[in-house]
């Protein structure tokens, strides 16, 4: 079921729908402070503490090696389910990629004191479709714990989700993924950061260009990300796998539709000529 403007009233203020939707066009993200209640985020918190306490680091530059990231989030509590349908999303999400969208990633990252800068990157990069074109995905940020100036807010350059192809100094290369690429910091007088208080929202499209910051503070900095894409584009994380069916049958429809468990029309997705929620045994 879509998001409906009903459901995003309270998270608005003054502003309406389309405004807010005209300004994501121009600026490339939009920040809504203070979207959960303290005691959802402390139930969030309470869901991932267990796979944080396992303390595992990234495995390269762009993971991040003073960063734990915690993958599949839908397999491990429900409560992550809410984040990804959560309706002010939602709305945002399916206003630019249709109702057929897809999850894409849901993951935690937890930044420790010492993390450096990651390299500049956007997150639909995957799909090999020259630039300027529209956004094939969205990346939606919930901040867990405040993002600040110094403990490494997710860093943006707005309006950077127009630009074409060009390279900018301090873009991912292939050797940051293997630990080849020497560091580039490129700093930038246009970038800015993502400061919000817990339980705040930011929504970027896909071609924008951004990366975690660097935590010049004395405790760690922790999100959680839902990332989305359009319905036949390929998912960065196999859902598939990483949600057991025995647990996906258990999730809201919606969570299941974005999982996979959804058809984008006419027919895509379409498992042994039927619907792929009849493998779920449910209708």
């Amino acid at each position: 079921m879509a998001a409906t403007a009903e459901q995003v009233l309270p998270w608005l203020g003054e502003r309406s729908f389309a405004s807010l939707r005209e300004e994501f066009d121009r600026s490339g993200y939009l920040i809504f402070e203070r979207v959960l209640a303290p005691d959802r985020v402390a139930e969030i918190r309470a869901a991932l503490a267990p796979h944080l306490a396992r303390d595992l680091f990234g495995r390269n530059d762009f993971e991040g090696t003073r960063t734990n990231r915690v993958y599949a989030l839908l397999a491990k509590s429900p409560v992550f389910a809410e984040l990804a349908i959560h309706p002010l999303a939602m709305a945002f999400v399916e206003a630019e990629l249709g109702e057929s969208c897809l999850l894409s990633a849901l993951l935690a990252i937890n930044l420790h004191p010492g993390e450096t800068v990651q390299p500049w990157h956007f997150d639909d990069s995957g799909v090999k479709i020259p630039r300027p074109r529209p956004a094939l995905g969205i990346s939606t940020f919930w901040a867990i714990d405040d993002t600040t100036e110094q403990n490494g807010a997710t860093e943006i350059i707005p309006g950077s989700h127009l630009w074409d192809g060009q390279y900018i100094e301090g873009a991912v290369k292939p050797a940051h993924f293997t630990n080849e690429a020497s560091h580039e910091e490129g700093d930038r007088p246009d970038a800015v950061k993502l400061i919000m208080p817990s339980g705040s929202l930011a929504i970027t499209k896909g071609t924008l260009w951004h990366r975690g910051g660097a935590n010049r503070s004395d405790r760690p900095r922790l999100i959680i990300t839902p990332q989305y894409c359009v319905g036949w584009v390929r998912q960065l994380e196999n859902m598939a796998l990483a949600v057991p069916a025995e647990v996906a049958s258990k999730l809201p429809e919606r969570a299941r539709e974005l999982i996979g468990y959804s058809i984008h029309p006419p027919f895509m997705g379409y498992v042994d000529g039927v619907h792929p929620r009849r493998l779920l045994g449910v209708r």
